[in-house]
């Protein structure tokens, strides 16, 4: 009865409220009881929600809002919205309420009581490969097929020609992300106007100002980018502070708006064992969508030293699709041994880990699989016998100190991450 579109800049909410409305009003709901608000409109400045249904009511010349669907779009914009959308809940019982706004206004949403139980949430993040894939119309690049993943065949998604699903990769990585930027070639020559200009600089220069009060943004944009440079890279509060001039208190609370305005993804470390550290000294930071990085800076190239950590920030983001998932890390010392497996997932019930991935644009692995001697170690200490490593283009199964690792070029390891993301979103 009640759902909330939340999300990123660019990433399609608008456009799939009017699917929304085209879908209704082929199923023969009467347009006139549609209403589409979008809040960001200066002329609804000052103006309350109970102000501009009630325009919207006498602009009709209708009495009530009985089966009516209202769309207020880009809802953040609106002063206390969250208090005034819950006395609207409350007020209409028999109306739907769909909202859409930032991952900033779904932070402020879920800090109240107010949301609590009353909306539907769905999160659009950027896109996935596999959405890059389709929207590109190049599905023809892959086919059905299975993997070796420990003792079973799983069903897996398997390139006819991976150079080609490679230089696809290549284009998501730089261009990947926004359905817009995909599409327009023009965009493309010009990611800094388009990109910066309207998703980053919207974000860091006006919406988090105004959000959260900050007075410094330059201080706020300065750090972003300083951590779009080294996306996917180990940090401390002390080293950030060092680097980036800002005081560490400060860097706790630009980590959190940046998070919640979907721009990073932090990720916190476990040990060898996958506990938790009691105090968090050290985190990874990832933005959300690669090409955010290629829009500050410029493209890479599949032979730059970035590729590294741009192939880790493109899978970690696939994963963003999965709701409620424990990603972390696992960092170790063991003498003078330091141990790390880029990216684990924990059983939030049995605090176990169910699997680990070790990210690897390099076939070196493949040929050498006993100088994985880190995800080795892991992987006997938490009892797994099987894990998966990235290549750049070979795929197989081998046997590495009675353990099975399963090779996958990291392309296809992204694009079957968003294909039974879809699978498993479509049976629900």
């Amino acid at each position: 009865r009640r759902s909330s579109d939340l999300g990123p800049r660019r990433v399609g909410k608008t456009v799939m409220m009017f699917h929304t409305i085209d879908q209704l009003i082929a199923e023969k709901t009467n347009p006139q009881r549609i209403f589409f608000v979008p809040i960001d409109n200066p002329i609804y400045v000052h103006l309350s929600l109970q102000e501009i249904l009630d325009l919207c009511k006498e602009a009709l010349k209708i009495s009530n809002l009985e089966d009516c669907y209202i769309f207020f779009d880009e809802i953040q914009y609106l002063k206390d919205w969250e208090r005034h959308l819950k006395v609207l809940v409350d007020s209409y019982p028999n109306t739907k309420f769909i909202v859409s706004g930032s991952a900033a206004a779904a932070l402020k949403w879920h800090s109240t009581e107010s949301g609590a139980g009353r909306f539907t949430d769905f999160m659009l993040p950027p896109l996935t490969f596999q959405e890059f894939i389709h929207l590109k119309n190049k599905n023809h690049l892959l086919k059905n097929g299975f993997i070796e993943y420990g003792e079973k065949q799983l069903p897996y998604c398997i390139p006819h020609n991976i150079d080609e699903l490679n230089k696809e990769f290549l284009q998501y990585l730089n261009f990947g992300g926004y359905p817009e930027v995909v599409l327009s070639e023009k965009i493309q020559k010009d990611m800094g106007r388009y990109v910066k200009n309207d998703i980053v600089d919207k974000v860091l220069l006006r919406d988090l100002p105004s959000l959260y009060g900050i007075k410094d943004v330059q201080e706020l944009n300065r750090f972003f980018t300083y951590i779009a440079y080294n996306t996917g890279n180990e940090f401390s509060y002390e080293t950030m502070s060092r680097e980036s001039g800002i005081q560490k208190e400060t860097l706790k609370k630009y980590l959190e708006y940046l998070d919640a305005a979907f721009l990073i993804k932090v990720l916190n470390k476990v040990d060898v064992n996958a506990k938790r550290f009691k105090r968090i000294t050290s985190f990874k930071v990832y933005l959300t969508n690669p090409s955010l990085r290629t829009a500050l800076f410029s493209p890479v190239k599949e032979t730059d030293s970035e590729m590294g950590n741009m192939v880790e920030t493109a899978v970690l983001s696939q994963w963003m699709h999965r709701e409620n998932l424990d990603l972390t890390y696992a960092r170790w010392k063991d003498g003078r041994f330091e141990g790390e497996v880029d990216l684990v997932l924990v059983d939030d019930k049995k605090f176990k880990p169910v699997w680990g991935v070790e990210f690897k644009w390099s076939n070196s692995f493949f040929e050498m699989p006993q100088d994985l001697s880190s995800l080795i170690q892991f992987c006997k200490s938490n009892q797994l016998n099987s894990a998966l490593v990235t290549t750049i283009d070979k795929i197989e199964a081998k046997k590495v100190s009675d353990l099975n690792f399963t090779f996958v070029p990291a392309c296809v390891y992204a694009y079957n991450i968003g294909e039974n993301t879809l699978r498993m979103k479509s049976t629900n």
